[in-house]
């Protein structure tokens, strides 16, 4: 199979689809790579290293659009990716479509056959595609919240380990899924006064187990959130709903309750975000106030950290590349139910149920439609 991988055109987004060692395994099981020049360029990979790992260089993204089979990418295409996609080709990548009722449009007018990293499942009902960027956000977002918390990005001027004899910093982290748990492991790490909040009972145990007396853990009602916004210094939405919108958790009204230069760090932004004063933002303008509360909603966190981003998604998205390439998208989705849950639309049909629901489609479930077109 010819595999196309071509640069991120999101702004700020330096990462890639794969990596050139991705791209050597792929090569080694007989199947061709056309990567786009300079795709590699925000980790550190240029042409020459894609080559010497058996990969053509294409001269522009339309190249790789016209001629791969499988497009292979790290964030959901911009509007000029997706006028390029054509009917039967397949995407393989982030899409976070709840949020985005532009791209769903038109990807479901491309007909192209789109499968969307989130959304791809495993054995034990996890999310295996997002773990490794929800692991590297969660991480992120204790650094960057720390950072605009000092007072030169107008936060309250505060350590977010404090000193001996002054007090730390508080946190509070909405949600103790994977981002919430790799928050945690930051704040406490840095010795912040840290708070969790979550409603599943084993996943409150767990974390409880696992952070002792080092981190306060809360079952999430409306009176506890209300009640624990009034003392952070700091919030991070770290909720998730796969597939589907993520779930408002704070509203403007409870602003005025916070301290001033308090932050909130909206981790959940790629499928809308959990504050309702939330917007995405970038890395070159990350932050904005609302009411006198910092708000830092980046939509590609991970983007900062390319090198280690691209080589941990890589490492979770391989062998499903792998799969695609040598069985083909119907053998693999129908030989994998798990793979099978990534796809999101198909021959100009909406596949995923949480997407439908959000966007108003009908569904057309993913085992009815590989039915319909074996």
């Amino acid at each position: 199979m010819l595999i196309g991988v071509p640069r991120e055109i999101k702004p700020q987004e330096c990462r890639v689809g794969l990596t050139p060692e991705s791209v050597a395994e792929l090569v080694h099981q007989g199947h061709a790579v056309l990567v786009e020049t300079q795709a590699g360029a925000g980790i550190g990979a240029d042409d020459a290293a894609y080559q010497a790992a058996g990969a053509r260089i294409a001269p522009d993204a339309a190249a790789v659009f016209a001629g791969a089979e499988l497009i292979i990418k790290v964030k959901e295409p911009q509007a000029a990716e997706r006028a390029r996609l054509r009917p039967d080709q397949v995407l393989f990548t982030y899409l976070h479509l709840a949020p985005d009722p532009d791209q769903a449009r038109e990807l479901l007018a491309s007909g192209a056959v789109c499968i969307a990293y989130e959304t791809v499942t495993d054995a034990q009902g996890g999310l295996p595609l997002l773990k490794p960027m929800s692991q590297v956000a969660g991480r992120l977002a204790v650094q960057a919240g720390a950072w605009v918390l000092q007072a030169g990005q107008g936060g309250r001027g505060l350590l977010l380990g404090g000193v001996p004899g002054v007090a730390p910093a508080r946190v509070l982290i909405l949600g103790g899924g994977v981002v919430g748990f790799n928050a945690a492991q930051m704040a406490v790490g840095m010795q912040a006064d840290v708070t969790i909040l979550d409603r599943n009972p084993a996943v409150l145990e767990r974390l409880a187990t696992h952070f002792g007396v080092g981190a306060r853990v809360l079952y999430s009602t409306r009176a506890a959130l209300a009640a624990e916004l009034t003392g952070a210094d700091l919030v991070i939405g770290a909720v998730l709903v796969p597939g589907a919108a993520a779930p408002r958790l704070v509203t403007r009204a409870q602003l005025a309750t916070m301290r001033p230069g308090a932050v909130l760090v909206d981790v959940a932004i790629d499928q809308g975000g959990c504050f309702e004063t939330s917007r995405p933002t970038t890395h070159a303008q990350p932050i904005y106030s609302i009411d006198g509360i910092l708000h830092y909603c980046v939509a590609n966190m991970p983007g900062a950290v390319p090198r280690t981003a691209a080589a941990a998604l890589n490492n979770a998205t391989l062998p499903y590349v792998l799969a695609l390439a040598a069985k083909g998208w119907r053998v693999a989705l129908t030989e994998d139910p798990h793979l099978r849950a990534g796809l999101n639309c198909c021959a100009g049909r909406v596949t995923h149920g949480a997407v439908a629901a959000a966007l108003g489609y009908d569904l057309t479930p993913a085992d009815v439609m590989l039915a319909a077109i074996r």
